[in-house]
């Protein structure tokens, strides 16, 4: 049975395509989807479970996408996937238990570094460049460090592996945000499967949504795949500063 009115549906689908699309480029479909499930009427938790149901379709859709167009191999990324599904998990249990207060005060910062770091750091285009932290320490340590945060608390997940992609791993913008995409479904996953230990999302809802993730997703990431940095660099900068300035508005 659906969860809100056809009227509401509809603004919910808009704002999940919307998602979908910003998504699949940048990061920061979150930002877009939660708050307008929250306006719905949902609650808190509810609202975090609802958005994972949504936002997997999107990052699934990413996935193939920048799969089909030979960006990144998604057999090659199993294990790091599976440690952020884990990871995921197991925030998304932790939220209810630990204070987020902390982590939510120097969440503003460490967004508006990203969108700086973009912005600032010259060079950057779709050429890989040194990598800086070796395969396996990435995998093991910085790939469940993320992973668990999208699950506690979420906003700025894609933008943060992006980061980790091109700073640690010497990834060009492209070919970080095809990488980034995977572990990003994989940890949405693992956030819907604690999430819905402790509360009931609203499935009806979020499946519509998620079809027009779909949509949105499958527009963005041909887009991304057309145009790579000079697209998804100035993009990433608006959604990480945009993520940056609600969490500061929240807290205020």
């Amino acid at each position: 049975m659906l969860e809100v009115s056809v009227e509401i549906l509809a603004l919910l689908l808009a704002a999940a395509f919307f998602a979908g699309f910003v998504d699949s480029i940048a990061g920061g479909g979150g930002l877009i989807a939660l708050p307008a499930l929250l306006l719905a009427g949902a609650t808190p938790l509810q609202a975090l479970a609802t958005t994972k149901v949504q936002s997997l379709f999107g990052a699934g859709t990413a996935t193939l996408a920048y799969a089909r167009g030979g960006h990144v191999d998604p057999s090659k990324q199993l294990l790091p996937a599976s440690l952020s599904f884990i990871a995921a998990c197991a925030g998304a249990l932790l939220i209810s238990t630990l204070p987020s207060q902390f982590i939510r005060f120097f969440l503003p910062i460490l967004l508006i570094a990203v969108a700086l770091y973009f912005l600032l750091q010259k060079g950057l285009d779709d050429h890989d460049r040194t990598q800086r932290m070796s395969s396996g320490a990435f995998i093991w340590l910085i790939v469940p460090l993320i992973g668990g945060y999208d699950g506690f608390l979420g906003p700025g997940t894609g933008s943060f592996f992006m980061l980790a992609f091109v700073t640690l791993m010497g990834h060009g913008i492209l070919r970080a945000t095809a990488h980034t995409k995977l572990l990003n479904f994989a940890s949405n996953v693992g956030g819907l499967v604690g999430f819905s230990i402790v509360v009931t999302p609203w499935w009806v809802t979020g499946l519509c949504m998620g079809a027009a993730q779909i949509v949105g997703a499958r527009i963005g990431a041909s887009m991304a795949q057309r145009l790579g940095g000079r697209l998804i660099k100035p993009l990433l900068v608006a959604t990480s500063t945009a993520m940056a300035l609600k969490l500061i508005w929240d807290l205020l």
